[in-house]
């Protein structure tokens, strides 16, 4: 379930085009560069840097680049310049400003983030967010050490994706084909399902979830993706406990398993600590809404990129990252 604001959810889907906002500049009203030649489109001409807005030592320039190349490198109409990057009343956060535009539209705009002083955060639209030039290698490390859901595709973990689902969200069951999708077009990746309950607005998806991991640990990977299937597709049987019931029992029973025994181990404390233990990662890595995919550690909200776009994510960020680290 998309349970962001407005304003969250745009800076989100932004991630995968930018991960910055608009702000108040000097030059933010850019004109356009004449166009060349009747009728014809000029690409942007970016205004020269002034030296006087460069006052802080870090981040560098070419810091900031290799963070906007990991992370716009997979658009190759995508131009951007770097404008500023000056001391703020704050020790060791620094205001970065970069222009950014796109081939063959000789439109420009101004965009800004904070760094913090640790080096690998930044600040932008009251979000936190990682940076650096390789900004998601802690969170691949992550994902690598404690994503242990069921998992289908490649045993290798060169890339790997991690869906983050809740069974009562239906977006999530919207980004089920999307997810078959992925799974035809990248053969080579390790695809793991991660339990993303969302308690405080789904009564039945912690249940559900407890279900889920039990059918995993019973049957298999498997079974785990034939109940997956039958559980988003009787979701809107996911209402009274009764109701659930009926619909998760039915969901094992398709799975090839039995209801009494995955209903008798849902509710051990172990099964509870798997699924806490879930829900734990999703917000050790900062995900806020349900779907979302992370690639290789980079979070996308899964249903708000159009899928060629996602698929061009998904190549650029495997080809930067390379071989899972041993």
């Amino acid at each position: 379930m998309k349970f962001l604001s407005s304003s969250r959810n745009l800076l989100l889907l932004a991630l995968c085009a930018t991960v910055l906002v608009p702000v108040t500049y000097a030059q933010q009203n850019i004109p356009p560069a004449p166009a060349q030649g009747a009728g014809a489109i000029a690409g942007p001409v970016f205004p020269k840097p002034d030296p006087k807005d460069f006052t802080a030592t870090s981040p560098t320039v070419d810091q900031v680049n290799g963070f906007l190349k990991s992370t716009w490198g997979y658009d190759q109409n995508r131009l951007f310049q770097v404008q500023r990057i000056a001391k703020t009343q704050v020790d060791g956060v620094s205001s970065v400003v970069v222009i950014v535009g796109t081939r063959g539209n000789a439109q420009l705009s101004a965009l800004q983030f904070f760094t913090m002083p640790d080096g690998k955060h930044i600040i932008t639209g009251g979000e936190i967010l990682p940076f650096g030039t390789r900004p998601y290698d802690e969170n691949r490390a992550t994902l690598l050490s404690r994503a242990t859901g069921p998992w289908e595709g490649a045993a290798p973990r060169d890339l790997i994706l991690v869906e983050f689902a809740d069974f009562q969200c239906p977006h999530c069951k919207a980004a089920e084909p999307t997810m078959e999708k992925l799974a035809a077009d990248f053969p080579n990746a390790h695809i793991i399902f991660q339990n993303f309950p969302l308690t405080h607005v789904h009564a039945q998806a912690f249940r559900a979830a407890a279900y889920g991991v039990c059918v995993a640990q019973l049957g298999g990977n498997a079974a785990f993706f034939k109940y997956d299937k039958a559980v988003f597709d009787g979701q809107a049987g996911l209402t009274t406990d009764d109701s659930t019931t009926l619909t998760l029992n039915s969901a094992v029973t398709a799975a090839g398993l039995s209801p009494d025994k995955v209903q008798a181990c849902s509710t051990t404390a172990a099964t509870q600590a798997t699924v806490q233990g879930q829900i734990k990662l999703a917000e050790d890595l900062g995900v806020n809404q349900t779907p979302s995919l992370a690639i290789n550690g980079r979070l996308i909200p899964l249903g708000g990129v159009p899928y060629d776009a996602l698929k061009q994510i998904i190549v650029y960020q495997s080809q930067m990252d390379g071989p899972a680290p041993k």
